[in-house]
Parts: structure tokens; C-alpha cells; sequence
């Protein structure tokens, strides 16, 4: 039985919990190699995981006889370079969302897995969550009926500096593509996109309500599914707490969700309100990633690819288009 044995680029926060220890639990899978430019890092990594091989260099990773597959969970802005470094070595692709910095390096990463024939994957895992599938079927099921329209809502206080001063890479636009709407955002547009179908039409702006630092906090939109139902959105990145809900409202009922906070799913008829608690895996990629490693043995089909993960970008693009005109 063979098993796919994983290199990540860039071992950093996100891969100590949510993603990394999954790699060693899935069956038929294991983790062979990490990389992170500090090497003295990546070592301890390796050592702590109990990870065979660790690198101080990307392409060294990539090019390691001994790893099948390459997860890359460096800030967006380096996506493309090493998924384009991976693919040219006939390496399956998992990357990290959002995809990339832009459409267009979406469509260059699309591009370059395909002319290489290896699969891309795209780290929207809430497609795989057993919470977010139990929403799929009451809709399939037509529990509320025919969707009509769906909403969208998040706020977050804002981001301090860290202890240098600067602000988190993840409101540079340079290194993140925009601002926390691209980091945090996109989870919601994607798992959307997957529940009700890809979304068109898509209208909205963005702003930055507390100037603070150089990307939108503010994001507003309007849009229609491919499905027929109009949705809306907002998300403000500088407020005085947080919140996160979704509503998926038919012509029967509708459905109450969070796509972070850790609440039930509620489904509300005529009848009443029934809810549907459903523990948040200690591992939450743990899901996802098995569905990637079903598909590479040929035993099933991950959810999110390159191409869905694309529309993901490319309606956020939309929504931000303005403001980043009007910044050049």
C-alpha cells in the first residue's frame, strides 16, 4: 500500500496545529520533510513533529527524492513561485488560501499544473468539515425549500502591531493580496461557492474606515448565484467585536451558521428550531487533507481545487477592484 509522503514550505504557525500533525494521522500518509528560511526553525520543527528531513531552501525540498507531495503554506505573495517550482517537478500541489496575490497568478498556477499534469489543491477546508457538510445536505435535502437569498456577515476588532512595531503580514497587500478580507474572508466566499454554487454578477467596493494600515478594512457586495438566489456581504475589520453569521433563507425556512465561531447549525420551519452541534476537529485541515490523499491513491475526490479556489479570488477581486485603483 503506498503511502504519500508530504513536504511542507514554510512550517509556520498554521501548520503546528491546524495542518502539520494531520499529515502523521491520515492513513497512508506521512510527513517527510519541512522547510522554513530560518533553518534553526525548521530543524526544531522537524524535531518536535518528528519530521525525517528539514531545509532552509525551498527547492531543496521540492527536489527531495524522497517527498511525493508539496504543501505550501508561506504568506500568498510566494504561492505561485513554488507552486510553479513543484509542478515543473511533478509534484502534487497543496497550497494555502487565499490561492494567490491576484486572479492572474491563480490562473498562472492553474496553468502550470495543468501543461505539468500534477493536481493542485487549495486549502479552503471547510468544503471537507462534517459542520459545513451537515449545511449541505438540508439544503440538498430541501429542507428550507427553494434558496431564495443568502447572507453574509463578519466583524473583527482591529489587529494590533507586533512587538517590532509593524503591522501582521496579513494586512500588507503586498505580501497578502489585500487585507483580512482575503485572509479570513475568502473562507466564507468559498464555502458558499461550494453550498449554493459559484457566485456572478458580483457588484461591491471596499474601504478603510480606521486608516490604520494600508488595506481595506471594510469590504461590501452584492452578487447573484449561478444556482438563481441573491446573496450579500459585509465585512469590517475595525470594530468593537467579533461576530460571524450566515444565513441561507428558501421559500420553506432558512439555515443559521458561523463559519468560524464554534455554534451549532440551526435550521429554522414553520415547525420550529432545530439545532445541530458538530465538534470542530482538534486538526482542522485533518478532513481536507484526507480527501487529498484519497484522490492521489484513487480512491476519491477533494473538493477544492485549483480552479474552484480561482473563482474564490476572482470574486474577491471584484469586491476590492475600486479601492485598489484608486491607490494605483
Amino acid at each position: 500500500m503506498k503511502t504519500i509522503k508530504w513536504g511542507i514550505v514554510g512550517c509556520g504557525d498554521v501548520t503546528e496545529v491546524k495542518s502539520g500533525p494531520a499529515f502523521q494521522l491520515i492513513e497512508q500518509s506521512s510527513l517527510q520533510a519541512v522547510m522554513r528560511r530560518n533553518g534553526e526553525k525548521a530543524k526544531d520543527y522537524a524535531e518536535r513533529h518528528g519530521v525525517p528531513q528539514w531545509y532552509d531552501q525551498a527547492e531543496d525540498l521540492i527536489h527531495d527524492d524522497e517527498v511525493d507531495a508539496v504543501y505550501i503554506a508561506t504568506p500568498p505573495s510566494s504561492h505561485k513561485e513554488y507552486t510553479i517550482m513543484a509542478a515543473k517537478a511533478g509534484k502534487p500541489v497543496y497550497v494555502e488560501k487565499p490561492m494567490a496575490n491576484s486572479l492572474e497568478e491563480c490562473e498562472e498556477m492553474v496553468r502550470a499544473c495543468e501543461e505539468h499534469g500534477v493536481p493542485l489543491f487549495v486549502a479552503y477546508y471547510r468544503r471537507s468539515l462534517p459542520r459545513f457538510l451537515k449545511v449541505k445536505e438540508l439544503i440538498d435535502e430541501g429542507a428550507i425549500g427553494e434558496v431564495r437569498f443568502a447572507s453574509m456577515q463578519q466583524t473583527q476588532q482591529i489587529v494590533a502591531k507586533d512587538e517590532n512595531g509593524d503591522w501582521p503580514w496579513r494586512v500588507i497587500p503586498e505580501k497578502s493580496g489585500a487585507g483580512l478580507f482575503y485572509d479570513v474572508g475568502s473562507h466564507t466566499l468559498d464555502l458558499f461557492d461550494y453550498l449554493l454554487g459559484p457566485l456572478k454578477d458580483v457588484r461591491g467596493f471596499g474601504l478603510n474606515l480606521a486608516d490604520s494600515y494600508p488595506a481595506e478594512d471594510t469590504v461590501s457586495g452584492v452578487w447573484q448565484f449561478e444556482s438563481g438566489a441573491v446573496g450579500t456581504g459585509v465585512w469590517n475589520f475595525s470594530s468593537y467585536k467579533n461576530e460571524d453569521d450566515n444565513r441561507i433563507v428558501g421559500t420553506k425556512g432558512e439555515i443559521q451558521f458561523s463559519t468560524f465561531d464554534d455554534k451549532p447549525v440551526v435550521l429554522v420551519t414553520d415547525k420550529g428550531e432545530e439545532s445541530f452541534y458538530i465538534e470542530r476537529p482538534k486538526h482542522i485541515q485533518q478532513h481536507h487533507i484526507q480527501t487529498i490523499v484519497d484522490e492521489l491513491l484513487g480512491k476519491g475526490t477533494c473538493p477544492s481545487t485549483g480552479k474552484t479556489a480561482l473563482r474564490t479570488n476572482k470574486v474577491m477581486g471584484e469586491l476590492v477592484k475600486e479601492y485598489y485603483q484608486e491607490r494605483g
